[in-house]
């Protein structure tokens, strides 16, 4: 369960210091973009101490690396600082073939042999262009390890030549096929950022139409987006009730043996049961709709 990825600098510790203060399911100290070239070599040196800060802190949520870009200088050495450090996982962004992924998966290998790890280190996957989408599929499922993959609308419309408006139907099909790719790999789908850091409003709608097309969380790029995704990406109080109404009802028609049901207007068979299953197995796990 990720409804909710917070990113920070790698080179901001003073940043870093501040993620308890935000309930985020997934936090992301980041190497890439967020970090200036000049400071990358610093940053990564210092990885390990900003890990272990947060360690102390009895985060929540995972904690994941994002590393630079497979075509970066900085690729190898990013995985081989990251995989040495107490985390949950990491980041790999704009992936478009398999094999980018094999160095990452070598390179836990090695520490997990060594018994050096302190957890197994998960993959996320990023598809961010238009190769990424192509292929996302695929990409997905390329490894064992990676358990969820997001999509990156901002990459992906510079790589098209799109212009990037707030209904967002420039990136519809791309943002279809990247869920749809996740959930095929049983892997969590993350939806895109949204920019408008200003906009709250922004975020919500944006963040309800991704719940719509089966996402299971959103980037956050400020902590009033982690509270706001925390809030759309979580069942409501309403839902969880109808789910154990709905099953309530069904278990008992069920033992006159009636197999599909009018349930308040709506016909119920298998897959209104199985998202009602859903609805209170993610309730059970943050406390939700109580």
């Amino acid at each position: 369960m990720i409804r909710s990825l917070f990113f920070a600098p790698a080179n901001r510790h003073d940043l870093l210091a501040k993620f308890p203060r935000f309930q985020a399911d997934c936090y992301v100290i980041d190497l890439e973009d967020g970090t200036p070239p000049a400071e990358k070599e610093g940053a990564r040196a210092k990885l390990n101490e900003a890990v272990q800060m947060l360690r102390t802190a009895k985060l929540a949520g995972k904690i994941y690396v994002r590393i630079n870009e497979p075509v970066s200088a900085h690729y190898i050495r990013d995985i081989e600082a990251s995989v040495a450090c107490d985390i949950d996982g990491l980041v790999l962004p704009k992936l478009e073939e398999r094999d980018q992924i094999f160095p990452i998966s070598h390179a836990i290998a090695r520490v997990e042999s060594q018994d050096k790890a302190k957890r197994r280190i998960e993959i996320m996957a990023g598809i961010e262009s238009m190769r990424g989408v192509i292929d996302a599929v695929a990409l997905c499922a390329a490894h064992e390890r990676i358990t969820s993959a997001f999509f990156g609308a901002e990459d992906f419309a510079a790589d098209i030549g799109a212009r990037r408006t707030k209904g967002g139907d420039e990136v519809l099909y791309a943002r279809s096929q990247v869920v749809l790719a996740a959930k095929a790999a049983r892997a969590i789908a993350i939806d895109q950022a949204v920019v408008d850091i200003r906009d709250d409003e922004q975020c919500r709608l944006d963040a309800e139409k991704g719940r719509n097309l089966g996402y299971g969380g959103k980037i956050c790029l400020l902590p009033r987006q982690v509270e706001i995704c925390n809030e759309v990406y979580a069942p409501t109080a309403a839902e969880v009730s109808h789910a154990r109404d709905l099953l309530a009802a069904y278990e008992e028609a069920t033992k006159r043996g009636i197999g599909t049901i009018d349930f308040r207007g709506q016909m119920v068979d298998g897959p209104i049961l199985k998202r009602s299953e859903a609805i209170l197995a993610m309730a059970a796990k943050i406390g939700a709709g109580k």
